[in-house]
């Protein structure tokens, strides 16, 4: 990754054609489907027809009873804009710096443990769509595809890692990270148990998967996923295990296999402190939705927080990052504010930054679009998403993203 240098910077985005492909060898032919994917929204019910039910439930569910993930969605209804009119958008940019670095759009890939169970070689998939479109991409430490193999295909991947409470654990994740070549390093911080997914237990998920029966069946009865994803991966890579989480490889399918969680519940601020002394790279904290606990992370040397409530996957009924936005940028100091969860239109990421995020992470519809259609598909998602921040740029009568703030919105009702 290198910055641009300013004339170029200024220069607005060339969106690409909708069947731009990193792959050459899909280019020439894009998957028709993605004539009926209009916007984000369209990959979910589509992917839900392709996947297997315990497959799709893990991916598009919360926690208990879905409120905070449904409350991440409501949040954006919250606010509306007030345009500016007649004025020159004739030149749009949405590009933006972040950490020393101009990226071609304001939002990344957020990281995902199953974008390569959903869709073939999704975490290779997805560093590769990231680096073609000039954006990062966060690779989960739940993912199936070991870090270093990511990061030799995806310049812009950032590392996140679920870190156990435990000096030695730490030092040997740290070391291993950087010798992969990752220069940011996402730190974790709201899963220090696993949330209560009711859901996954409903549509017969576990960790590791269990073989069963039931599973067969539903494997057998989505064969475009079965023939495409499940043998096609087991052909080119053998069986899936769990790569970056603690020091024993779990297979994605066992009958008495258990995914080791080390002891995330005794990670505190001192081990923050003890990565921030022996991690030479960006360090950023993902999870936060306290202005407290910005202050704090701030005070530790943390480079930048990702505001988020997992997707709504961990605490049911936690606070929208969308409403916690301005009390964590209040408090955050020098830090670089993000944030994801909820994202799905031009116009969240644009009320994101307009509340004082530099920069967005959007998750599930790019793991739904690799399930559709694959790497085309991932790449059409991008499109889709730039194209709407473009047009909404000239609509609010806002030709680039610096005069994005607070003046745009106003809350409903007031």
């Amino acid at each position: 990754m290198s910055s641009l240098p300013p004339a170029l910077a200024n220069e607005p985005v060339r969106l690409p054609a909708a069947h731009a492909e990193p792959d050459a060898r899909a280019a020439s032919r894009p998957p028709r489907i993605l004539g009926r994917m209009l916007a984000l929204d369209d990959f979910e019910p589509a992917a839900a027809r392709i996947l297997p039910r315990p497959i799709f439930g893990y991916a598009s569910g919360g926690s208990e009873t879905n409120a905070s993930l449904r409350g991440n969605r409501t949040a954006f209804d919250d606010y509306a804009f007030v345009p500016r009119v007649m004025v020159d958008v004739s030149v749009r940019c949405q590009r933006r710096e972040l950490f020393g670095q101009t990226y071609d759009s304001p939002f990344g890939f957020a990281p995902m443990g199953g974008t390569s169970l959903a869709g073939f070689d999704g975490d290779r998939v997805l560093a590769r769509v990231a680096a073609a479109s000039n954006i990062p991409m966060i690779l989960s430490g739940a993912s199936l595809t070991r870090l270093e193999d990511v990061k030799k295909v995806g310049r812009t991947a950032w590392f996140q890692g679920y870190i156990p409470g435990e000096a030695a654990a730490i030092r040997a994740l740290v070391e291993r990270v950087g010798n992969a070549g990752y220069d940011t390093l996402v730190v974790t911080a709201d899963v220090p148990v696993a949330g209560n997914r009711e859901n996954n237990v409903r549509n017969g998920y576990s960790a590791p998967l269990r073989p069963t029966a039931a599973l067969a069946w539903q494997g057998i009865t989505h064969p475009r996923w079965l023939f495409g994803t499940a043998i096609r991966t087991l052909m080119r890579h053998g069986m899936p295990h769990t790569e970056n989480m603690g020091s024993v490889r779990v297979p994605l399918v066992s009958r008495a296999g258990v995914r080791e969680r080390a002891r995330r519940d005794r990670f505190d601020w001192e081990h923050l402190a003890l990565i921030r002394s022996i991690w030479p790279g960006r360090l950023v904290v993902k999870g936060l939705l306290a202005g407290e606990d910005a202050h704090r992370a701030a005070e530790s040397g943390v480079d930048g927080v990702i505001v988020s409530n997992h997707g709504g996957r961990q605490l049911d009924g936690a606070l929208a990052p969308l409403r916690a936005l301005p009390g964590v940028v209040a408090r955050a100091g020098r830090m670089t504010v993000m944030m994801d969860s909820g994202v799905r239109r031009g116009t969240d990421v644009l009320k994101a930054l307009a509340l004082g995020a530099r920069f967005v992470f959007v998750g599930r519809p790019f793991l739904f679009a690799n399930a559709v259609a694959g790497e085309a598909g991932v790449m059409h998602a991008v499109r889709l998403l730039r194209e709407e921040i473009d047009r909404d740029l000239a609509l609010l009568g806002t030709p680039s993203l610096d005069a994005v703030g607070p003046q745009l919105l106003r809350e409903q009702g007031r």
